[in-house]
């Protein structure tokens, strides 16, 4: 008998995720997959362990929240950065990419999509996610393009 096996693209159909998701899955050895040529497939086995133990980390995960009101509460965000040129706004995006990357599993779910709107010299940036998160980010951004605020906010 012979066994299944999934391509990233069809994994990530399946789960719903961005198949850029699924290879950092890959790469950080939380989804056990073999190299064949320039694409990564994984057994059907594989992927039972994967959802098995990501299923697992979700409720105890969700157990943690229960009692914790910034990881219930869900927050979107646009933020337009005016005046930026193409060398800053990549930057920036980089920077939050790698934060975004790097985040404590306290933050939860969290999304971040960019736009550079080059006539206008504009990058918008669009975050999704808890409270904690967005403070991160937000703290973040506010060092990259070095924002302070108004002397008369209170």
């Amino acid at each position: 008998m012979y066994e299944k096996y999934y391509s990233v693209d069809q994994i990530a159909a399946l789960l719903a995720m961005h198949p850029k998701t699924i290879q950092r899955y890959i790469r950080e050895g939380r989804l056990k997959a073999n190299k064949l040529g320039k694409n990564w497939r994984v057994s059907g086995h594989d992927l039972s362990v994967f959802l098995e133990g990501s299923s697992a980390s979700t409720a105890a995960g969700s157990d943690l929240e229960k009692g914790i009101p910034g990881e219930q509460a869900v927050i979107s965000a646009v933020i337009d950065i005016p005046g930026v040129d193409r060398e800053q706004a990549m930057r920036i995006v980089n920077t939050l990419t790698a934060v975004l990357n790097v985040k404590p599993p306290g933050y939860g779910r969290s999304t971040l999509h960019t736009q550079y709107i080059e006539p206008d010299r504009v990058l918008r940036i669009m975050l999704w996610g808890n409270i904690f998160f967005m403070e991160a980010m937000m703290s973040c951004l506010s060092g990259l393009t070095q924002v302070t605020p108004a002397e008369n906010f209170v």
